[in-house]
């Protein structure tokens, strides 16, 4: 049996043991972009090879809440990019620093960007504040507290609801999450009068999106497990009618957290997978940071215990609530290489808060890493389609990445063994695996195989078998 996977710190990880693949067939990943978010691919990690989990480069503020229909306590912050505009959406409010109640009615604010960087508030003139509608507002009342919008990509949506949105109720509705349609991301309307999801709890960001791998519409939101904050998920075919909630799930061994604000999406550049950045809570100081996980099928999820943004991180993060990762991770314009997420500051601390950018290098959440000493991942028996194998990687001084192509028992593929590979070095998000006498792998495209890595100071973050035809 070939079964053997090193136990790291920051992870809990499980996977089958071979003799159960084996049985069941290979894994087979066509010519889709796979990453090491988990260890859906890895059979063996060897040396001082591990799964190490990345944080974000910390950038510049994007967005501070100085007005006076905003506030210190502005929060729930959800980002996207809708062609050449980002478009952001927040709850204004502000909180007394000694007592935490409310100084003023809570509003949703919008903001845009053509670069995700360098935000606006446009003057909309949607809703009155202290006399005026020269602000930024658009709801008032009822879903103000914690509204999530996003674009629906459905093909089958119609354009007078090209935006959808998903807010709780209380203190002005009823328990439960109120669905909402836009046609332009601005003037919005209740699709319904009554709350569409009534299991849970959901003074939090609750929040839902098209699934283009599934072909339906999924929420998230949060509720309590004896106690402790934990998020369900539910479908639905139409937006308004959905199925029973239930819990997420976790490997055995997980550790029993309080997780909300859970910022899941379908990972755009391999849909088939779904991350997600879940604020841990901290009962001992009301402190929050957010952690990474990510789920093959929405359901079963693997969480990382490393915080991705610590509350070290730059500027008054370890306040009370001070470090909430948005619901956002967007591409940026003439920029392949990095994606951006966001996570706020200054919760509570001063007249106003921040919004700052953060960087992922792209598929960067999680990789295979070893160090100066060397290590090994082997994958599981897969089947893919393509002609070149590709790889996102990066060495540090000295280091390289080598590639051995096997058949299903383990033994080199003559032509595709590790001394014919020319070594990788440096640094790319999409580089093809040479070997002496060949870049193809088309003869092999259909057939069981297994990948070996050989690491010495670098990463390896995700593969994929490009096809060229």
């Amino acid at each position: 049996m070939r079964f053997s996977l090193s136990f790291v710190a920051a992870a809990v990880v499980f996977c089958l043991p071979s003799a159960k693949l084996a049985a069941e067939g290979p894994i087979d990943i066509g010519s889709r972009l796979e990453l090491f978010v988990d260890d859906f691919l890895i059979d063996e990690l060897k040396g001082d090879a591990r799964q190490f989990v990345h944080q974000p480069k910390p950038r510049e503020v994007v967005l501070v809440t100085g007005e006076p229909w905003e506030g210190n306590t502005c929060a729930y912050y959800s980002i996207f990019r809708d062609g050449d505009v980002y478009r952001m959406y927040y709850r204004g409010s502000h909180g007394d620093v000694k007592t935490g109640k409310t100084q003023h009615p809570e509003v949703t604010c919008y903001a845009e960007s053509r670069d995700g960087i360098h935000f606006t508030k446009p003057k909309l003139g949607l809703v009155e504040w202290d006399g005026s509608k020269e602000n930024n507002i658009i709801l008032e009342g009822l879903g103000t507290h914690c509204f999530v919008a996003f674009r629906d990509d459905n093909p089958n949506c119609p354009p007078e609801a090209r935006y959808k949105g998903i807010s709780r109720g209380r203190p002005v509705g009823k328990k439960g999450l109120y669905v909402f349609h836009s046609a332009d991301g601005i003037h919005w309307s209740l699709t319904k009068n009554e709350p569409v999801i009534t299991d849970g709890y959901f003074d939090s960001q609750n929040l839902a999106f098209w699934d283009p791998v599934e072909k339906h519409y999924v929420d998230y939101h949060r509720t309590f497990t004896n106690k402790v904050r934990t998020i369900m998920t539910c479908t639905s075919s139409d937006f308004v009618n959905w199925k029973k909630p239930v819990l997420l799930k976790y490997p055995a061994g997980t550790p029993d957290e309080h997780l909300y604000t859970n910022a899941i999406r379908p990972y755009e550049r391999a849909p088939h997978i779904k991350v997600g950045f879940p604020t841990r809570y901290r009962p001992s100081d009301s402190q929050v940071e957010p952690i990474f996980m990510s789920s093959r099928d929405g359901l079963n999820f693997q969480r990382w215990n490393k915080a991705v943004i610590p509350t070290d991180a730059p500027k008054e993060r370890d306040g009370n609530r001070s470090n909430y990762m948005a619901n956002a991770l967007v591409s940026l314009k003439g920029n392949d290489r990095e994606l951006a997420v966001y996570g706020s500051e200054a919760y509570y601390e001063g007249p106003d808060s921040r919004l700052r950018r953060f960087t992922y290098r792209v598929d960067g959440f999680v990789s295979v890493q070893a160090g100066v000493e060397g290590g090994e991942l082997v994958t599981k028996p897969l089947a893919f389609l393509g002609e070149q194998l590709v790889l996102n990687f990066a060495t540090k001084k000295g280091g390289s990445v080598k590639v051995e192509l096997q058949d299903e028992s383990g033994e080199p593929i003559p032509g595709f063994e590790l001394a014919s590979c020319q070594s990788l070095t440096g640094d790319s998000i999409e580089q093809t695996v040479l070997w002496k006498t060949t870049d193809s792998v088309a003869k092999l495209s259909g057939k069981t195989i297994r990948i070996r890595f050989v690491i010495q100071n670098g990463d390896v973050y995700s593969i994929r078998f490009r096809r060229l035809i």
